[in-house]
């Protein structure tokens, strides 16, 4: 793998010009970037893969929900459907319709606006007259927006990485755009981490002076029905687990569960892979064919909204009634800094929102 990578590193250049040109092209002003008077705020990340992009969004959610009206907007990637669509009515909440992502936002939070469209400026103008404030979610790299506060994610556990673009490495844009981000958070964190881990992970981000920076932690939480309800089920040693995912980076959740359990079976799939009744199907015949006395599937949120739900409640389907629950997760910001970031979010908020009640 090692050496398939240097012999993309060519091309990777090639992609690596592209995206510079683009980016300085909007940095001039050559290309158009539109900047808007209410909040928008920008979670993304510089690399492919999970950084912990949608539980911040998520985070953001729970923080500012009750106190403004809010709208999510996302590209929706792997959905079917093309151009802006806002989840008004359960039809239009499926991960067919909206994408994994937004799909779940708008499950977990029902009162709140969950909007996709490959076009960001054209949805937030369809969202902002009814709205003060825009999340974007994995919109780092949308240059056509220049939001009023953008958030960067880095996965602690892949910043010894080589910054190597696509597709030799996993960069989106080169390691140097984290200029535009007015806050760094790294994710991922253990909780253990000392200072002089601390002190390794700042040298390998290098924020700037301006940038205020974050270390996060995952928090896995009980596990759930598919629908969201609480369950009366728990994981111990003498549980076997069998994991479905279609997730970047499955390693983390891995671990947890392995940590509990020494007994997992891990059905893995690509990230935002469309589950069929075939994968599900082979899942259910492993299971019933698995001799332990007690055993139970385990997804994740995304991973649960692409998963038909008439599969399971159909007595013809071959994974009727099969016991699958969801492990939530949510973010834990490290050392008590969490009021901190919660400072930084709510005060651009407010700023900007009374700005636009006075004018």
């Amino acid at each position: 793998m090692k050496y398939l990578r240097w012999l993309l590193f060519p091309f990777s250049l090639i992609y690596g010009l592209v995206v510079i040109i683009r980016n300085w092209c909007y940095d001039a002003g050559l290309y158009k970037s539109y900047k808007f008077t209410k909040p928008v705020i920008s979670v993304g990340n510089l690399d492919v893969g999970g950084a912990g992009k949608s539980p911040m969004t998520e985070y953001l959610i729970r923080l500012l929900k009750d106190d403004f009206k809010l709208a999510t907007l996302s590209r929706g990637y792997g959905r079917k459907t093309k151009g802006y669509i806002v989840a008004e009515n359960p039809s239009l909440t499926t991960a067919e319709h909206l994408g994994d992502e937004p799909s779940q936002f708008k499950h977990k939070f029902p009162d709140v606006t969950v909007a996709v469209c490959e076009k960001r400026v054209q949805g937030i103008k369809k969202l902002i007259s009814h709205h003060d404030v825009i999340l974007m979610d994995d919109a780092y790299q949308h240059r056509a927006v220049e939001p009023g506060l953008s958030i960067l994610l880095f996965d602690y556990n892949r910043l010894n990485e080589p910054h190597l673009l696509l597709p030799a490495g996993n960069l989106r844009e080169p390691f140097s755009g984290r200029w535009r981000a007015q806050a760094i958070v790294i994710s991922k964190c253990p909780l253990t981490l000392n200072d002089d881990e601390k002190i390794a992970a700042v040298q390998r981000v290098k924020p700037m002076q301006y940038q205020s920076l974050f270390f996060t932690s995952i928090a896995y939480l009980l596990p759930q029905a598919q629908n969201g309800d609480p369950a009366n089920v728990s994981i111990d040693a003498d549980t076997t687990v069998f994991l479905l995912t279609g997730i970047a980076n499955a390693g983390p959740l891995l671990q947890y569960i392995g940590g509990i359990t020494p007994h997992v079976i891990h059905h893995n799939y690509p990230d935002h892979h469309q589950f069929t009744l075939k994968n599900i199907a082979k899942l259910a015949d492993e299971f019933a064919a698995y001799p332990a006395q007690k055993k139970m599937i385990i997804t994740t949120e995304k991973d649960a909204q692409r998963l038909d739900d008439s599969w399971f409640q159909s007595p013809q389907s071959v994974a009727y009634e099969l016991p699958v629950f969801v492990i939530p997760i949510k973010v834990e910001f490290l050392n008590g800094t969490g009021l901190q970031f919660d400072q930084l979010i709510t005060d651009y908020v407010r700023e900007h929102t009374t700005y636009n009640s006075i004018h």
